[in-house]
């Protein structure tokens, strides 16, 4: 994915920067090997056998994707390599996976958070369009879930394929019902193009996107479709507005300072690299380069101030960010900003 493993890229140059400035991870300096899935099970699977055979690394962060993700289970608990994965999807980590951990936010995480701000708006009745795809069957799933048990009735659901160009058909069926507010989940393009049909309808209904669309592409190419839109984000994209006390606040504008600098605008997924890289780069300060030790440090981080969350992982929590880690956001003139 583009939009996520390109920014994914730049922050670990980034970190490895970082920790040069600092003099290398306890004097032992970085050595980045990169790998391009193409966002191809295939391709992630020769791929992972080259950094294991031939690299000999003694860890891995990525890949960015559900679907990549999943094809590389069964062959990273083989190898006994740690891998830290920027995946928005929750298979990762749900079952618990011995040597898989992930730092973005479970998809249930982001819906429960969605589902909080329906209840303080007193919002009972949605409509959901989900992408028929592993993320998209996945949101549909624990929104059903979470929603039931809220008591907040799904009055009618709509689906989509990832790289339709139009979703007019689908929405035109979700406006004329009960609907207060209407929850779409996908990432990518296809987020933008719901916003632009959701706005060429005249909907009177709110439109919440998922906790992976707060990134500089949905903005434009949304354009002014984007504005009013609502969705739960971390931190990163309202890095500004945070409160003097929030114990993220300070971690959070130092890391978007540091990226605009040298990236452009920031997303919400430029953060889960950087914090995969530093959870990694901490359990190998305290305890080396070997693997299996790597991974036990991993599981024991605890109070974690990151980008993304304050993480405390455990041997059955392999990504550690509750509903606190997250905000919701809206769009306003282009811009994002805060929902208090």
């Amino acid at each position: 994915a583009r939009h996520i493993g390109v920014p994914s890229k730049y922050v670990a140059l980034m970190a490895k920067e970082y920790f040069e400035e600092k003099g290398g991870i306890e004097g032992k300096e970085i050595k980045l090997i990169f790998a391009d899935t193409k966002g191809e099970s295939s391709v992630a699977l020769r791929e992972f056998e080259r950094l294991v055979n031939e690299e000999k690394v003694c860890a891995i962060i990525g890949p960015t994707r559900t679907g990549t993700a999943v094809a590389l289970f069964s062959k990273i608990e083989a190898a006994k390599i740690p891998v830290i994965m920027c995946v928005g999807g929750t298979p990762p980590v749900v079952p618990t996976k011995r040597w898989i951990f992930k730092t973005p936010q479970k998809t249930i995480t982001a819906v429960e958070k969605i589902c909080g701000y329906l209840k303080e708006r007193g919002i009972d009745k949605v409509a959901i369009i989900t992408s028929q795809d592993a993320f998209g069957a996945e949101g549909k799933k624990d929104l059903e879930e979470v929603m039931q048990k809220e008591n907040i009735q799904i009055v009618a659901k709509e689906s989509f394929g990832t790289k339709d160009i139009d979703m007019t058909i689908q929405l035109r069926k979700l406006i004329v019902t009960e609907a207060q507010a209407i929850i779409c989940w996908t990432i990518g393009p296809a987020g933008a193009t719901v916003a632009k049909n959701f706005k060429s309808l005249g909907a009177k209904q709110i439109l919440i996107q998922c906790h992976g669309l707060p990134d500089p592409e949905y903005l434009e190419l949304a354009g002014e479709a984007a504005n009013g839109t609502i969705m739960p984000s971390t931190k990163t994209v309202v890095a500004q507005q945070l409160r003097e006390d929030d114990p993220q606040r300070e971690v959070v504008q130092n890391f978007v300072k540091r990226y605009e600098e040298e990236y452009g605008p920031v997303s919400t997924h430029s953060g889960y690299a950087w914090d995969a890289f530093m959870i990694l780069a901490n359990a190998i300060k305290k305890v080396g380069t070997d693997p299996a030790k790597i991974r036990e440090a991993i599981e024991e981080t605890k109070g974690y101030i990151g980008v993304s969350g304050i993480y405390n992982m455990s041997a059955d929590d392999h990504c550690g960010l509750g509903v606190d880690s997250l905000v919701m956001v809206t769009v306003e003139n282009g811009k994002w900003k805060l929902i208090e």
